[in-house]
């Protein structure tokens, strides 16, 4: 029988337990003192990152659990998963709550509980393809950006012990609007670091996490369609445990303005077409190479008729914002390999000019406010304040693919 799991362990990250067991053994005593009895509040925990720190602070026993997730049905599916775990430990008060974190009833909840103790933010629209057009990249700023300095206008009225929100690979020397936000969203939560202690984190793909390529995989074989994937894009890769993992140990465990991740070598990076084969093949089929999506989707009807051979469609990469490689830190940022085994961290980050932050605001709201503002302006917006961000643009989107 194919197990996820085991296919990720061996096919993908090509390790056989968590690469951060032996950091959260040797602070078991630490995380101990600093999760349990704690009141704790995760945004964005029904997704797939989310929900796996859920499962790794757990065991560590807090006093309350608190999950905002605008989808109500995996908040549902959430519950299902930790209250059919064996051996779990669930608070008493444990509440999901299918809610936007930049609502009204948010607040009024978060004031009425008194606020949290610890609380972590994986909230974000995190594909590239959400710059498709200036609709979907206002949307993008919004959650990434603009709301998130809502929500810690919020917390400084009941501040927390520890504040942890997600960052990506692409923030570093960022290529994408995607990118650019989560870089310019580094930037947000560093300038309340003189209200309460701030923590992020820089990481790889989750393998088969929500929404990206690798789950299509599965979806595309549950319903017998061709599969299509970059052949020339190298990612890095985290196992969905490994992704909580890398949060919970920097949410709880690092310094105020420190930013996480995982120390990963080039040889360990995969391409979306090589996973594709082994994926195909671990569930017995041979992969048929065909010259297009539409071929692809041609010959895919034979495997309704028993066929073996499973169509795919690899080509090299030519969207708007996709980088050919990545990277977790600039050679400008200062990297210390030696706070934890299977972590580096990026230290002496300085508050921000909070002057030019409002700037930025400022600018994004007006050009947001306009009816004919294009994506052209957005993008010089935010590289008038990210100077480094050189926006790779090629007209095409990767919601013309397969």
């Amino acid at each position: 029988m194919f197990s996820l799991d085991q296919f990720i362990n061996t096919y993908v990250t090509k390790r056989e337990e968590s690469m951060f067991i032996a950091d959260i053994a040797h602070n078991k005593v630490e995380l101990s003192k600093k999760i349990k009895d704690r009141s704790v509040l995760v945004i964005g925990g029904a997704g797939s990152i989310g929900s796996s720190f859920i499962k790794a602070i757990l065991p560590f026993r807090p006093a309350s659990l608190v999950v905002v997730d605008i989808n109500e049905n995996g908040l549902a599916e959430l519950t299902r998963d930790l209250r059919s775990t064996k051996g779990l430990y669930v608070p008493e008060d444990y509440v999901p709550y299918p809610m936007n974190f930049a609502s009204g009833v948010f607040e009024k909840m978060f004031r009425n509980r008194g606020g949290f103790d610890i609380v972590a933010n994986f909230s974000a629209h995190k594909h590239v393809r959400s710059e498709k057009d200036i609709y979907s990249i206002e949307a993008l700023l919004q959650n990434n950006v603009l709301q998130a300095k809502k929500l810690l206008d919020l917390l400084s009225e009941l501040p927390p012990e520890e504040y942890f929100c997600v960052s990506t690979d692409k923030a570093a020397n960022p290529v994408n609007i995607m990118g650019a936000s989560k870089r310019i969203m580094e930037d947000v939560i560093f300038a309340y670091s003189d209200k309460f202690p701030v923590k992020t984190a820089r990481f790889a793909n989750v393998a088969f996490s929500n929404g990206s390529l690798p789950a299509g995989f599965i979806a595309r074989l549950q319903k017998l369609q061709p599969l299509s994937a970059p052949s020339d894009v190298k990612r890095y890769f985290v196992s969905p445990e490994e992704s909580g993992q890398i949060c919970m140990l920097a949410c709880i465990l690092g310094e105020n303005r420190e930013i996480f991740f995982p120390r990963l070598e080039e040889a360990q990076m995969m391409t979306f077409d090589k996973i594709a084969t082994a994926f195909l093949e671990a569930h017995g089929y041979q992969v048929l190479l065909c010259d297009s999506d539409e071929e692809a989707i041609n010959k895919a009807v034979e495997l309704k008729h028993g066929s073996n051979l499973y169509p795919v469609h690899y080509s090299g990469s030519n969207t708007s914002g996709e980088k050919a490689f990545e990277e977790f830190y600039t050679d400008k940022e200062t990297v210390n390999l030696t706070i934890m085994k299977s972590l580096g961290v990026v230290t002496n980050k300085e508050i921000p000019d909070v002057s030019r932050i409002e700037i930025l605001f400022k600018k994004l709201n007006a050009a947001f406010e306009k009816s004919d503002t294009t994506k052209d302006e957005v993008v010089s917006i935010m590289s008038d304040y990210l100077p480094n961000f050189e926006h790779i643009e090629t007209g095409k989107s990767l919601d013309s693919k397969m």
